[in-house]
């Protein structure tokens, strides 16, 4: 074995491959390939493309295919605090040690083929799952879908979140490029469900392409609420009084549609998922990071949002649980990311941002994220500082009793604030 530790191995993969990100499954595949694999895993395969709600989509399906009985796995990117948190088997992150042999399994089968971090942890994860004999795995696409590394596994149902303008320079500039982009997922034949009531046309026309029955909110499958619970129906079935995922914000009954919609057609693959499942993995889901609330006399709010649909949704949050207290930011970003538009989607409801830097190549200095916000929040009411932990340790000192902190921007900002935070410093499990 190359590293003993699993530090030793990321740092290395970090460096090995001459860029951070290079789409494409030829290198990846041959590895797979290599190491005795093939497109088709030896379990279920559910795969999460889009811009919003993927997380969040991955969460509610892993806690309602548990709840039904199944050995259910899931990947996902980026992780928050340990890189064990991408690859999960029943809620449990891998150990070290079973990530660590799946990395050298893979570095002995490339040979002088060279692999990114982000290809070296999606094969890990097709590799221990494999050998831990899961019954079904959610994956969660990284970037698009076309070219994402998971996309070298098929998928027995696809699931396409919401679309918005988000790493634009690789996927393209409109919402259609995208689509096509997140569409690659799909498979000949092999069902897609669709979000949004209105998903690009080029989504609709290359599943009509390759025969794959679409199935897209409000025309295939609709759910109704009320103050206390909700309802869903299909086609060919229907449930009623749903409770509210354990999820903060409405929009992610919109997210539990679709999964909902994925766990029927399971079902006609031959799957069990009953209506008590879902009820109890709509009560069970976790998920840190997305509206995260941690109570006290100043309330802190962690949310990953980076992009202007998912400031959008989170200002309706911030607004549905306003309280009598100010509502301070605590914001730092990557630099491809559209800045702008976040604060022209939430400005309104803050009272004052305390920006931050973010270190590597893709962070983006306080200063230039001041520079980026200036047009929309004016220099009135914004603060600079050089790291995430002296911007909340400031909107700490700034905030009084009732207020609220509101830390976000990218995953990056969220671990930041994390590692300060007593209450986040939680054991995570490992599976072995």
């Amino acid at each position: 074995m190359r590293f003993s530790s699993l530090s030793q191995w990321l740092q290395w993969q970090e460096n090995l491959h001459f860029t951070e990100i290079d789409p494409g499954l030829e290198r990846v595949g041959q590895v797979w390939q290599k190491m005795g694999g093939s497109q088709q895993l030896p379990f279920k395969v559910v795969t999460v493309a889009g811009t919003n709600g993927k997380g969040s989509s991955v969460a509610i399906s892993a806690a309602i295919l548990r709840a039904a009985g199944y050995r259910t796995a899931t990947y996902t990117s980026p992780h928050l605090l340990r890189y064990n948190e991408r690859i999960c088997i029943d809620e449990l992150a891998c150990s070290d040690e079973a990530i660590c042999q799946a990395f050298a399994r893979i570095d002995e089968a490339r040979g002088d083929i060279s692999l990114t971090y982000f290809e070296f942890a999606t094969l890990a994860a097709a590799d221990i799952f494999s050998r831990e004999q899961v019954d079904i795995a959610v994956l969660e696409v990284g970037m698009g879908g076309r070219l994402d590394a998971v996309n070298l596994f098929d998928a027995d149902v696809a699931l396409i979140t919401p679309i918005g303008l988000d790493h634009t320079v690789w996927l393209g500039e409109t919402r259609e490029l995208i689509g096509r982009e997140k569409a690659g997922i799909l498979r000949a034949g092999k069902p897609v469900v669709c979000s949004e009531t209105s998903p690009p046309a080029t989504v609709l026309a290359y599943a009509q392409q390759l025969r794959s029955p679409c199935f897209v909110a409000g025309d295939d499958f609709n759910y109704q609420f009320s103050e206390i619970d909700w309802s869903w129906r299909n086609a060919g079935t229907g449930l009623q009084g749903l409770p509210y995922p354990a999820l903060a914000g409405h929009y992610q009954l919109q997210n539990s549609a679709a999964v909902l919609q994925v766990c029927d057609l399971l079902v006609q693959q031959g799957m069990t998922i009953s209506a008590t499942a879902i009820h109890q993995g709509l009560q069970q889901v976790r998920l840190a990071g997305r509206f995260q609330v941690i109570p006290g006399a100043i309330t802190r709010i962690l949310d990953v949002t980076h992009n202007q649909q998912g400031a959008e949704n989170l200002r309706t949050l911030l607004t549905e649980t306003a309280g009598p207290g100010n509502t301070y930011a605590v914001l730092a970003m990557l630099r491809d990311k559209d800045s702008r538009a976040v604060a022209e989607a939430l400005n309104e409801v803050i009272d004052f941002w305390f920006l931050a830097g973010l270190d590597g190549n893709r962070g983006l200095t306080a200063e230039k994220l001041s520079e980026s916000l200036a047009p929309v929040v004016g220099d009135k009411k914004v603060g600079c500082y050089q790291q995430v932990e002296e911007a909340y340790t400031a909107a700490m000192a700034s905030a009084g009793h009732g207020d609220r902190i509101l830390v976000f921007g990218s995953f990056h900002t969220i671990e930041a604030a994390m590692r300060i935070m007593p209450e986040c410093q939680q054991p995570v499990l490992a599976a072995s």
